[in-house]
């Protein structure tokens, strides 16, 4: 069960409609193991020192919850800072099919776009 009670109203980043749209899809295949959250942040790794992470997870207890179009959005409290004004998107296209990043906090980023240096 998903505790409201410690939402917090306004994310720190935004999803665009094609990605709530496939968030939504995502959801509604899901099986009943599909986590609860959609857990958004950053990880160290790929070409350029730090790549993204978006996955369906467990909340923890450095977590910050949202909501954001009817989806519970978690994210590590140290992880906002990379993340601030971010906007995800998804792509349909022939060449990009996929959720993609648009970070205006990347000084770098690497050619599939899915990681990045600040």
């Amino acid at each position: 069960m998903i505790d409201t009670k410690n939402v917090v109203t306004d994310a720190p980043l935004k999803f665009t409609e094609g990605a709530i749209r496939k968030l939504h899809e995502i959801q509604a295949e899901g099986t009943e193991d599909l986590a609860p959250y959609l857990r958004i942040g950053v990880k160290g790794g790929g070409c350029s020192g730090l790549s993204y992470l978006l996955a369906f997870d467990q909340k923890e207890e450095n977590d910050n919850e949202y909501l954001v179009e009817g989806i519970p959005v978690i994210m590590n409290k140290a992880h906002v800072m990379y993340v601030i004004g971010m906007e995800v998107d998804y792509e349909y296209g022939l060449n990009t099919r996929g959720f993609v990043f648009n970070n205006p906090n990347a000084k770098e980023t690497c050619g599939c776009g899915e990681s990045f240096s600040a």
